[in-house]
C-alpha cells in the first residue's frame, strides 16, 4: 500500500487489501472510498470484502466504482459528498490511484483553481494536466 496525500484530508492509493485496513485506521483515516469496480479484482479484493474489514476497524466505507469511460458527475458528487461528510481524513483507492485523483479533481473544480488541483496531484505523482479544460469548464459551470 502506497498512500499519497493530495490534501491534508484526502489521500489516494493503489489497490488496498484487508491486511492494510488496520494501518489505514492507525494513520488516522476515518473513511475509505473504493473507486475500483469489482470486475477488475479477484473475489478477495471485492468492495464488500474490504468494506467488511473497514467496518470491523471502525472505518466508514463507500463504494464508488469508477471507470475512465464511465466517469460521470454523479460519481464526482458522491466522492465529494463522502469527503465533505467524513468524520476525518478520507482515503480513496483504485488500481493505481489515478481514477481516485481524477474524481477528486473534478469535485474540487469549483473550490480550487485548476493550477492548484493539478499541482496537488503532481506532487502526489499523478499528471492531471490533461484535465485542465474540464476543470476550467466545471469551475465556470
Amino acid at each position: 500500500m502506497h498512500i499519497r496525500q493530495l490534501t491534508p484530508t484526502y489521500a489516494v492509493s493503489p489497490q488496498i487489501g484487508i491486511e492494510d485496513i488496520q494501518a489505514i485506521a492507525d494513520a488516522g483515516f476515518k473513511t475509505i472510498i473504493c473507486n475500483r469496480p469489482d470486475a477488475e479484482n479477484p473475489p478477495g479484493l471485492a468492495a464488500t470484502v474490504v468494506a467488511a474489514a473497514a467496518k470491523d476497524a471502525g472505518l466508514a466505507f463507500v463504494d464508488n466504482p469508477v471507470t475512465h469511460q464511465g466517469l460521470n458527475m454523479d460519481m464526482v458528487a458522491l466522492q465529494k459528498a463522502t469527503m465533505d461528510t467524513s468524520d476525518g481524513p478520507t482515503l480513496a483507492y483504485c488500481a493505481s490511484g489515478t481514477r481516485s485523483s481524477i474524481v477528486w479533481a473534478m469535485g474540487q473544480a469549483k473550490e480550487m483553481p485548476a493550477d492548484e488541483i493539478i499541482a496537488a496531484a503532481a506532487a502526489a505523482g499523478y499528471d492531471l494536466g490533461g484535465l485542465r479544460p474540464q476543470l476550467n469548464a466545471l469551475a465556470g459551470a
